[in-house]
């Protein structure tokens, strides 16, 4: 009879894209979060907690097909009944199309608009790179049902007041503000304008397209001018023009077709994006005279530039809004660069950078960069209700905000464990536990050791491992004189680093106290260490 091959041992490693986290690292993550949800609470908000697993079809953004059903996402389908085939289950890619979901269906019973923040891990079954994984959390906060710019302007008041709860001070931030339909009336403009030049304009023949997004500037789809415009951090001007006209080569020396736009036309988009003036309002003044440049006065009556138009007015409502509240262009500022996710947004979008520098892999400076992104998304529930409903939000990335708040000093200190009781008689183990429960009922964190007592070096070893700031010792001697030891293992430690062995041998890291005054002079000892 051939011997059986025995199951070869699962290997002990994270799958790729993955990462755990420790003690410290949760309990800085769960600080944080708290900190965040009360600033979301003091601002009206509720929590929502919804399924980490939606059906594909309401994520609706990766669809399956036959040859890669996990495209996007973590996705599998469910066995079939009869002959009704498995729904497209998959783990939720972000925190925001649940929330369209739960709004569609849950829409008689909340409030109109509704209000919520949610916070939870999200998953993306993407290739994973530094500091870039397959599983992230993230915190969102939505208004769902107004289309009132102060709900926009809200959205970013609470994320300036969110980022400072949570450490970053007022100086190490900028919250930059932006419109879709800006960018859109410019493109609507060099829209109609090519068609004019390819036809002589009748009466009201312009009426007809005004009020929608431009779809095309001749034969250059409004999509492609946006992932194009999205390079700009990268490309810079020049760059974007090249790409946005005849194409250019990449670091590698590969040619990117250009999506085929006019260099007036590619030089105008590019003037949009840098059209930041000194203040808000000089901003929106330029931002006005861009859509003017081919005589807006003239065009006003036909609604050319209309959406761009309303976008400007939009943005000048939120900048007013927010400076009547105390946030003004050193905390919000209007940015006509912003072009992150304008495909996705149908008005306002948010950016939260932080602006102090760090070192980078190769100790160049360079800005963190933005830790939190969001903006207005009309069309989102309407995909599950055939009826418009405005919405807008922000989410954080919090491994990214963790991070800075780690290259800020505003944590990353070391971990301050529980007070450790060591066992020093196995037979008196319940006047241990007794001591553990003592302390723990005062509120001090405390732990009995329950590995093998026989070698005390093992204990205090355990308890520097675990970063016990306090050892509790007693043995049949000490319990017999009705005393505790108790050893301040943080000073214990600097003291091995450079006292004298007279100095050493005195032991001033470890006291004698009653045992009934167990409990204060730990406290008083632990208040000191602070």
């Amino acid at each position: 009879m051939a011997k059986q091959k025995k199951s070869p041992r699962p290997r002990a490693e994270t799958p790729k894209g993955f990462r755990d986290y420790f003690g410290a690292e949760v309990a800085e993550r769960n600080d944080m979060l708290a900190k965040i949800a009360a600033t979301y609470h003091r601002f009206g908000f509720e929590a929502l907690e919804s399924s980490a697993v939606e059906t594909v079809q309401a994520l609706g953004k990766f669809l399956p097909d036959v040859d890669r059903p996990n495209e996007g996402v973590f996705a599998w389908q469910e066995d079939a009944e009869g002959d009704k085939p498995g729904d497209w289950l998959a783990l939720r890619y972000d925190l925001t199309a649940p929330l369209a979901r739960v709004y569609a269906q849950h829409r008689n019973d909340l409030p109109t608009p509704y209000r919520r923040y949610a916070m939870g891990p999200v998953w993306r079954n993407e290739k994973p790179g530094p500091g870039r994984f397959r599983q992230f959390y993230q915190c969102d906060a939505d208004t769902v049902g107004s289309a009132s710019p102060a709900a926009d302007a809200e959205i970013c008041a609470m994320l300036a007041d969110t980022l400072e709860a949570v450490g970053i001070p007022r100086g190490d931030y900028i919250i930059r503000v932006n419109n879709r339909k800006v960018l859109n009336g410019i493109l609507d403009g060099l829209r109609t304008e090519a068609a004019q030049e390819r036809s002589p304009i009748q009466p009201g023949g312009l009426k007809a397209n005004l009020d929608r997004s431009a779809q095309d500037i001749g034969d250059v789809p409004t999509d492609s001018v946006l992932r194009t415009i999205d390079k700009y951090d990268k490309v810079g001007a020049k760059g974007v023009i090249e790409l946005l006209t005849t194409g250019r080569k990449d670091q590698s020396g590969a040619f990117i077709e250009g999506v085929g736009l006019t260099e007036n036309d590619a030089k105008l988009v590019v003037a949009f994006m840098e059209a930041k003036g000194s203040d808000n309002t000089e901003t929106l003044r330029n931002l006005r005279s861009l859509m003017g440049h081919a005589d807006l006065e003239a065009h006003e009556e036909e609604g050319l530039y209309h959406v761009g138009l309303e976008g400007l007015q939009e943005l000048g409502q939120i900048s007013k809004l927010l400076e009547s509240q105390g946030y003004g262009p050193d905390r919000i500022v209007i940015d006509p660069s912003v072009v992150r996710g304008l495909g996705y947004y149908t008005g306002p979008v948010f950016e939260a950078e932080l602006t102090f520098e760090i070192l980078d892999e190769k100790g160049r400076p360079r800005q963190f960069g933005s830790v939190a992104g969001g903006g207005r998304y009309d069309d989102l529930v309407k995909r599950f209700t055939g009826q418009e409903v405005p919405a807008t939000g922000i989410s954080i990335g919090v491994d990214r905000l963790l991070a800075a708040l780690r290259e800020k000093g505003r944590i990353g200190s070391t971990a301050v464990g529980p007070v450790v009781v060591t066992v020093m008689d196995r037979d008196r183990l319940s006047d241990y536990q007794a001591m553990v429960t003592e302390l723990r009922n005062a509120g001090i964190r405390a732990e009995m050791y329950l590995g093998n007592p026989k070698n005390f070096g093992n204990q205090l070893k355990y308890a520097d491992k675990r970063a016990a700031p306090l050892a509790v010792i007693q043995g049949a001697n000490e319990a017999e004189a009705g005393i505790v030891q108790i050893k301040d293992l943080v000073l214990g430690a600097k003291i091995a680093e450079s006292a004298s062995h007279e100095e050493w041998k005195a032991q001033p890291a470890q006291i004698d106290v009653p045992r009934a005054d167990l409990v204060s002079q730990v406290r008083k000892m632990l208040d000191a260490g602070q």
